[in-house]
């Protein structure tokens, strides 16, 4: 074997080329790495093009080859188009030369079956078989060898060990960027001024090495500005490189063509139908809707398990389970061909349906045990219900279809802290013009957005549009004879009327609404809510025991059910009840179940009540100053709820308590800074700290105590509105 040059002065020979530019990011893929090579003879990089996998090899190779004897060496195949060629290719860039006329494969384990190298094989996708082949063979009869390959795909020989390669984290997708930019515009640096363009650009670009490289490349005629104004063309704007670079890697475009000539015809199909999905997508979603027309359903799960070996598809765990990815960049390139099929109208549609069919099942197991699954699930399918509320908005002729998605997640809108968005979808889904020339053919879906609108405006302490949402609702519901939708408008109406602290208004209106409820049949969570809203008015009026009555109903209806999210609001009004009585230790525990009910819904509005009742109960407890402390770190929930407290006097009742008592007890300056605290944690670290406080029995010696405010309650009565009182009916 003849030996070149060492890759670095003194050391094994070998034919590393040198690194022209820094190497970013990826230490603990180089770390792994190493660990690997120490340990397995046969390691392969994959990764969809242009995600760096030749440069990390090249960077490991040359860290780990110092242990190997005869040195590391480079066997570049992207530019061999036949199967035959690949064992000459070897021995050339082995520096091998043989003249006996021997087979080549012969002649390389002849010379390698001594040796102790490491040999990189580079872009072998294409030539998988006959790579596959050969290194199985090499590594079997040449015990000192190893080999490090990249491709886009394993090479499936026995003892491989695979090393996903995923796209740089957006910090070092930024720091690349601006290392490289810095060549193209000297001087430029990432700064205030640009950082969030730059950020958000490579977020776009998925974090892909190449793409991040040849956006830099732009900076001589474009900002980071005007590169993010022009993403949506990227693979026109993205091309050029360096003169040096591979072919396949000069432009992005045919970074990813490179990939896509390799598919075969079923998985070039199914790249481009995928390319409908937004973010994450499971198995049975990509059956239903990308199955059929050329491509059985039961076929797919093969397919999609071939592009997954070639990384134009990544699998994912989430906590709804095993999910599947493809890479914005990637899934551009498969929409210009479902568009070029003329395919794209008909799979956007069966997008739509299947994720209309999802989330009305999912409203559905809302109430049940698995509601924190289905809210895991929601969250998990959230890229891809915008984008069917999107095709429903502009769709002519899918207006209907859009306000009844918009009003089916209403549980999600309201029980996962998703307020703001689902008021920007149920705004749009009924305002007037565009494409709702279908408004009086479709009135149930209407009533339903309306209803739901003004429940997330009240939560939102929007009470103005609220009114005028539900009002619309109800007048439309009676003059159409829909009974569920009046029942449901009446119950937000009653709703309105508790947060504008018109309690006697709020009791009348929910105890008609369960009524109507019971007479419809009705037994769900908004069912259940109204029960505890009652109980709200109630407390608010005096009437502890009736109110305690209906909530220790909902609490039991709701463990038999296996339903959490209401369950955590009428445990609220019984730790209210618990405080009012002087059982802190009580009313603490209740609370502490709330918040961590809450907390996982990521249930905003429960979470910074419970948050402000819990400083009350603390300061009751004695200490003020962690009491202050707990209303600091409430403060900032209300900024992504909306109005603090609705605007109530009712509901600000328990903070003013709070603020004025521990306040006279600390002064101001040191309740202001306990406040400043409080304000100044995340929320998991709040949650943390309200939970991580157990209860105290007795104040500290020498701090004076906050006496509850006690309820003069009316005589025990039961309450009319409990699904239980007078024989069992819902309301009276």
């Amino acid at each position: 074997m003849r030996r070149t040059q060492p890759s670095e002065p003194g050391g094994p020979p070998g034919n590393l080329p040198q690194e022209l530019n820094s190497f970013v990011g990826r230490a603990a893929e180089l770390d792994d790495l190493d660990a690997l090579l120490t340990e397995a003879r046969l390691v392969t990089v994959v990764g969809v093009g242009g995600v760096g996998k030749s440069r990390l090899a090249l960077r490991a190779a040359g860290r780990t080859g110092w242990r190997r004897r005869d040195g590391v060496w480079l066997v570049e195949l992207s530019a061999v188009s036949k199967a035959e060629l690949v064992e000459y290719t070897l021995l050339e860039s082995l520096g091998l030369t043989d003249h006996t006329g021997r087979p080549p494969r012969t002649v390389l384990v002849e010379q390698l079956a001594e040796r102790q190298l490491l040999l990189v094989l580079d872009g072998f996708e294409h030539l998988v078989d006959a790579c596959a082949g050969l290194v199985r063979e090499l590594l079997r009869r040449c015990p000192g060898l190893r080999v490090l390959a990249t491709g886009r795909r394993p090479l499936t020989v026995e003892g491989e060990c695979i090393v996903p390669l995923s796209p740089l984290p957006a910090p070092d997708a930024a720091t690349l960027f601006a290392e490289r930019a810095a060549g193209t515009l000297p001087g430029f640096t990432l700064g205030d001024d640009n950082r969030a363009d730059v950020v958000e650009l490579c977020r776009h670009l998925d974090g892909i090495p190449l793409a991040v490289e040849l956006a830099a490349g732009r900076l001589g005629a474009l900002s980071p500005a005007q590169l993010l104004a022009r993403i949506d063309d990227r693979f026109r704007m993205l091309k050029g490189g360096s003169r040096g670079a591979l072919p396949r890697h000069q432009t992005l475009r045919t970074a990813i063509g490179w990939s896509h000539e390799l598919c075969s015809a079923d998985e070039r199909l199914l790249w481009a139908r995928l390319s409908v999905f937004s973010g994450q997508f499971d198995l049975e979603a990509a059956e239903y809707v990308c199955g059929g027309h050329g491509l059985a359903a039961e076929d797919v799960l093969d397919v999609l398990g071939e592009l997954l070996a070639q990384s134009v598809v990544v699998r994912e765990d989430s906590a709804s389970g095993v999910r599947y990815r493809i890479l914005d960049t990637v899934r551009a390139y498969g929409a210009e061909w479902l568009e070029a099929a003329g395919d794209a109208a008909r799979m956007r549609r069966r997008h739509r349906d299947w994720f209309m069919g999802l989330a009305t099942w999912c409203e559905l197991d809302w109430f049940s045990p698995r509601q924190a699954e289905v809210a895991a699930l929601i969250e998990s399918e959230l890229p891809n219900l915008r984008s069917a509320l999107e095709y429903c908005m502009t769709e002519p002729g899918e207006a209907h279809l859009g306000r009844y998605l918009a009003g089916t997640l209403w549980f999600y809108w309201v029980g996962c802290g998703r307020l703001s968005e689902g008021r920007h979808w149920l705004d749009r889904s009924i305002e007037p013009g565009g494409h709702d020339e279908d408004r009086g053919e479709y009135t149930e879906s209407r009533l339903k957005a309306l209803w739901v609108l003004g429940y997330v405006a009240i939560l939102q302490g929007d009470t103005v549009a609220a009114l005028a949402a539900l009002t619309e609702c109800r007048e439309e519901a009676e003059s159409t004879d829909n009974a569920t939708a009046v029942a449901y408008a009446v119950h937000r109406t009653g709703c309105l009327a508790l947060i504008s602290d018109d309690m006697e208004r709020a009791e009348r209106l929910l105890r008609e609404a369960l009524e109507r409820y019971r007479e419809l049949g009705e037994l769900n969570s908004n069912v259940l809510m109204g029960q505890v809203e009652l109980a709200m008015s109630l407390v608010f009026q005096g009437d502890l025991a009736g109110a305690l009555l209906l909530c220790e109903d909902v609490d039991e209806i709701c463990r038999e059910r296996g339903e959490r999210w209401t369950r955590a609001y009428a445990l609220y009004v019984l730790a209210y009840a618990a405080w009012t009585r002087g059982e802190h230790d009580s009313a603490r525990e209740l609370l502490r179940e709330c918040i961590r009910i809450d907390h996982t819904f990521h249930d905003l509005v429960g979470l910074v009540l419970s948050l402000e009742l819990l400083a009350l109960v603390t300061a009751s407890e004695g200490d003020p100053a962690e009491a202050a402390v707990l209303q600091g770190a409430a403060e900032p929930l209300w900024d992504s709820v909306g109005l603090p407290l609705f605007g109530s006097g009712y509901f600000s009742a328990p903070r003013a308590l709070c603020r004025q008592q521990a306040g006279e007890v600390l002064g101001r300056e040191r309740y202001a800074r306990c406040v400043q605290e409080g304000q100044a944690l995340t929320l998991d670290a709040a949650v943390e700290r309200a939970l991580a406080r157990g209860p105290r029995s007795a104040p500290p010696a020498g701090t004076p105590h906050i006496a509850p405010q006690r309820s003069t309650a009316p005589e025990t009565r039961k309450p009319a509105g409990s699904p239980t009182s007078n024989g069992g009916e819902a309301a009276g």
